[in-house]
């Protein structure tokens, strides 16, 4: 192969269109364009390299023809034969080497393109290593004191553990095949099984229950290999295709089970299908390689299938300027080798050379143009603020609205959740009955139409004030992007706990680049949600050996004006059994404001203040807390709390006599036979007489329940120890108890207890607000919700968690948490919740919905503009094609008009497997522009929906959306009072409209002293959306 094909080879492989079969993410969209791309590697760029190496040569021939006439005309005026002169004869030898150099420089220039461009790209990715020379490396640095450099700090990194992206090709008779991945089961709570490898494995044939969107089950039935029919109306005809979908799943497998051993048996049993054998025999056609002389077509794709999603995935923050400063390196040190250049010979040979390294520069520098416009595009696409997909509530039932009983009474698959989640045996009984009796139970809007979610936003006053928490599904870089406007210096603290990286929870990456992927995750993320803290807020970041050396590093990196404070933590006394040391612990790394004491002080329970349970004075009676009047049974020899009842249900309820003779039941009734109330809610004294912190005594004959009064706050320890920390007693069996364990498995989450002490010393706020951008099981809100249940407190918490695992194990988790704390088996043993819960959760476009829905389209004026212009179609293609033609696909506003039908392909599920859905253009931009919403009238049958609430600036805002074909300029005009855009009092600041209007922004009004001229800030939402979702990154 000639070192130009050579060259072409490996700029089809960068520029990602040697793969033409392939039909997703940006192969689709490149190969789109391909004609033109190849036409230019194939054709224009040797030519453009034959023709500025013969402009070149010929400008040195010319000049040396006429060097070699003046020196003959010398020599003959001397009386010397010029046939003798050394110099005609020096001049004739290089005229002629000149005829045969012209090869050898186009040779070199093909060369080097190849050397410098294969040295940065590995697998997909350009890694930032910057050449010094050969093999030597230089680290940017600007003279900091200390400084921290990974091989791809400049990269965003990119690959989740949700991001099994779907694998199609097309065979060459047009049809698709598609491998595509059932329910990932990635590993959370940054551990699993030592013992075990993931894998991708061919499903084995099963049937799985789904729920429709009318709430109604079905049953789907998955095969390994499986033909999927589709008809679509091309050009007015009905047109029908097929396509093979293959099956697979990330499974744990035994460890040291090899994924080509199991591709080498996936392919067996593909070909030996028998679909496949009489109407997809393609599959089996040979694509030989060297090494592999009898590979097939399937072979072919799903080796490439299974390697790219185990291997990480980068893009460049500046491709075009690390390449261009990498390009002069190498030139310098490379081709002209400077540091021997006082060599005559050297010297004279760069000399020769210039020609071909000004012809070397120029052609690296288009492609470096290319290149850079494909990598900024993809960045563009990563860095956009994404689109919220999806928008529902949980709350609990005390919060429904009387005319909403009777569509949750009739909703089966609401009854059928219950059921699932365990907080109800069956639900054949009186349903109203039921509402009434367990006002714990959560209703989720995501089984209701749209017409009741509207309803029940209808009816929430101070909206994101009344919310309790959010929940976020979606990669966290993505979310946290999303957010940062509206959250900007408003979390109280923030709590994380990531992947480990250890050989057992390492994250995807590169062979080679192990730990310089986890920084990059980490890098980009801590940057980010460091804008999100108040000023004197505090993070804290679980963390173990493998990692723990990089993220302090990091931490101190990215929070200038912190300092970084290890804690250790004991979360395992058996200790995990590792060569020399038996590891018990893992740390918190803590971000704290310099000069700034911020951690809360721990309060412990006083061995020697212990007081009687019943409260007395001010606040005591029963009447002011009917929920702490209730009943706590005593064993009479023992004197162990065997049982505590419920709350008596009204004032006029009497306490029922108590018939069995071995044990008292002590009520908080005092000697003057008042009726008081315990200090404590029911709930904690369970939990507290399991921990000996509250306990029965015998005093004077009479049993007193008593407690252990909180004593002096303290300053926390840099090592924590305790039972309450083992993380198989309260994470994992935790977690068993909350969920039937046959049917999720869990690894190794976090004692709940470790958590809440992070939270606590973050804040002691009853009303602070805490994130987690790594939820994984939940752990955190679960934390919250006790917390909250405990004293009575408002705290909020965000999480942010990606994929199936969201919707599987943190919402329940969620939801179970606030039913109740008492759980076995999965299935609730009492309803105790947390009353008057409100949770917003959010789905975001992913980064693959986004490529998804990327189409290239050229107009007919560009296309007029080439057939007369030629000459700027590649100045085009190289800068701008790709910019220019997705812009409709991006985000196209003019489909704002009719805002509540704005649709995008979604993936629907882990397979992949997309679905044409409506997004939630409404609450996309509440967050755009950082809206703390107060109220929501939502009436989309009658085509508007008005959002009024609070800018970060503090200014007044009302944001109307409407279907311009329902309420357009007419419409709308009639409709301005209904909608107080001209209130006389409590004006807004802004108003925030989508589509043309002719309203006026200037109003007269009545006042004492006569009419007063008013004017109205009206923005359009079409550009200020554009702007705001293509900002640059925060």
């Amino acid at each position: 192969m000639s070192k130009y094909n050579e060259l072409v080879k490996k700029l089809k492989e960068i520029f990602q269109i040697d793969r033409p079969e392939l039909d997703f993410g940006i192969y689709r969209i490149l190969n789109a364009r391909a004609d033109e791309i190849n036409d230019y590697l194939d054709n224009k760029l040797k030519a453009k390299i034959q023709s500025a190496l013969a402009d070149a040569g010929n400008a040195n021939k010319s000049e040396l023809e006429h060097q070699l006439q003046l020196t003959i005309k010398a020599a003959t005026n001397a009386g010397v034969d010029p046939a003798d002169s050394p110099k005609v004869q020096e001049l004739k030898k290089q005229l002629a080497a000149m005829a045969s150099g012209a090869n050898e420089h186009e040779n070199a220039v093909f060369s080097h393109l190849l050397t410098f461009f294969s040295r940065y790209y590995d697998n997909g990715d350009f890694i930032s290593k910057r050449r010094y020379k050969g093999n030597t490396y230089a680290i940017p640095y600007s003279g900091e004191e200390v400084m921290l450099h990974w091989a791809n700090k400049d990269q965003y990194y990119i690959k989740s553990g949700e991001n099994f992206a779907n694998y199609s090709f097309k065979l060459e008779d047009g049809r698709k095949v598609s491998f595509k991945l059932l329910a990932a089961d990635t590993a959370k709570d940054n551990r699993k099984d030592n013992e075990l490898d993931r894998c991708f494995v061919l499903i084995e044939p099963h049937v799985r229950t789904k729920i429709d969107e009318e709430g109604d089950e079905y049953e789907q039935e998955y095969k390994p290999v499986d033909v999927v029919k589709t008809s679509s109306v091309v050009d007015g005809k009905l047109v029908e295709t097929e396509e093979l979908v293959v099956h697979f799943e990330y499974k744990a497998m035994k460890k040291g089970t090899k994924q080509d051993a199991l591709v080498q048996s996936a392919i067996s049993t593909i070909l030996a299908d028998k679909t496949v054998q009489q109407h997809w025999v393609d599959l089996a056609k040979r694509a030989p390689t060297e090494k592999n002389p009898s590979r097939t077509e399937l072979e072919r794709h799903l080796t490439t299938y299974t390697q790219r999603n185990t291997a990480d995935y980068f893009i460049h923050k500046d491709l075009g300027g690390f390449l261009t400063n990498e390009l002069d390196f190498y030139i310098k040190n490379e081709v002209m080798n400077l540091d021997n250049v006082q060599n005559a010979e050297v010297f004279a040979n760069i000399e020769k050379q210039l020609r071909m390294i000004q012809c070397l520069r120029a052609v690296a520098l288009e492609l470096i143009t290319f290149l850079a416009q494909i990598e900024n595009f993809q960045k563009k696409l990563w860095a956009k603020k994404k689109f919220v997909v999806e928008t529902n509530y949980i709350f609990t039932v005390d919060k429904l609205p009387e005319e909403l009983y009777s569509i949750v009474i009739k909703n089966d698959a609401q009854w059928e959740q219950w059921k699932q989640l365990g907080f109800l045996s069956d639900f054949s009984g009186d349903r109203e009955k039921t509402l009434k009796e367990k006002q714990g139970l959560i209703v989720d809007t995501s089984l209701f139409d749209s017409k009741f979610k509207e309803k029940f936003i209808n009816n929430i006053a101070d909206v994101d004030t009344n919310i309790s928490a959010y929940l976020y599904s979606g990669d966290n870089y993505q979310v946290l992007n999303l957010i940062n406007v509206k959250y900007n210096n408003k979390f109280d603290g923030i709590y994380i706990d990531p992947p480990y990286n250890t050989n057992a929870s390492e994250i995807l990456y590169k062979n080679g680049y192990k730990d310089s992927s986890w920084c990059s995750l980490m890098s980009s993320r801590l940057e980010i949600s460091k804008s999100l803290l108040k000023e004197n807020a505090a993070t804290c970041t679980t963390i173990d050996e493998y990692e723990v050396a990089n993220l302090e590093l990091l931490l101190k990196e990215t929070f200038t004006g912190y300092q970084v404070r290890p804690v250790v933590i004991e979360y395992n006394h058996r200790g995990r059994v590792k060569s020399n040391f038996a590891i018990t612990h893992e740390y918190a790394l803590w971000t704290l404001p310099e000069d700034k004491d911020v951690i809360s002080r721990q309060v412990e329970i006083s061995e020697e203040i212990r007081r009687n349970l019943r409260r007395t004075g001010s606040g005591s009676t029963r009447a002011e807390s009917e929920s702490q009047f209730y009943g706590i049974e005593v064993d009479n020899n023992t004197l162990e709390i065997v049982n505590v009842t419920e709350a008596l249900p009204n004032l006029d309820s009497a306490i029922p006599v108590h018939l069995n003779k071995d044990t008292t039941m002590v009520w908080p009734v005092d000697d003057q036979g008042v009726e008081r109330r315990w200090y404590y809610g029911r709930d904690r004294v369970i939990r507290e007489a399991k921990e000996g912190t509250v306990w029965a005594k015998r005093i004077k004959g009479e049993i007193q329940i008593h407690y252990r009064q909180a004593g002096k706050p303290k300053m926390r320890k840099s090592v924590w120890i305790g039972p309450k920390l083992d993380a198989s007693t309260y994470g994992s069996e935790l977690l068993n108890s909350l969920f039937n364990v046959t049917q999720i498995n869990f690894s190794f989450p976090k004692s709940i207890y470790a958590v809440k002490e992070c939270l606590e010393s973050l804040s002691n706020s009853k009303h602070a607000h805490f994130l987690d951008y790594f939820a994984g099981s939940g752990t955190t809100g679960h934390a919250v919700v006790d917390m909250n249940r405990d004293d009575n407190g408002f705290r909020k918490f965000s999480l942010i968690e990606q994929g199936e695992y969201f919707y599987s194990v943190t919402l329940p988790r969620v939801k179970k948490a606030i039913f109740t704390t008492d759980w076995k088996y999965g299935k609730a043993l009492s309803c105790k919740p947390v009353e008057q819960t409100l949770i917003k959760y959010i789905k975001i476009e992913s980064f693959e919905d986004t490529l998804n829905n990327i189409s290239l389209k050229r107009t007919e004026i560009t296309k007029d503009l080439f057939d007369d212009l030629k000459e700027i179609r590649e100045d085009y293609v190289l800068n701008y094609m790709l910019e220019t033609e997705s812009k409709g696909s991006l985000l196209n506003t003019d489909n704002f008009k009719k805002p509540f039908n704005y649709e995008m392909d979604v993936a629907t599920d882990s397979a992949g497997a997309t679905e044409r859905k409506n997004i939630d253009l409404v609450e996309t931009f509440n967050y755009l522009i950082g809206l703390h919403v107060k109220s929501i009238e939502s009436n989309i049958e009658r085509g508007y929906v008005r959002v009024e609430g609070t800018l970060p600036t503090g200014e007044r805002t009302l944001i109307l959306w409407r279907d311009c074909d329902k309420i357009g300029y007419e419409e709308l005009n009639k409709y301005a009072n209904r909608f107080d855009l001209y209130a006389k009092e409590n004006t807004y600041d802004v108003i925030y409209i989508n589509g043309d209007h002719n309203l006026p922004t200037a109003f007269t009004v009545d006042e004492e002293d006569g009419e007063i001229v008013r004017s109205l800030k009206i923005r359009q939402i079409e550009p200020e959306f554009l702007n705001l979702m293509f900002a640059e990154e925060v």
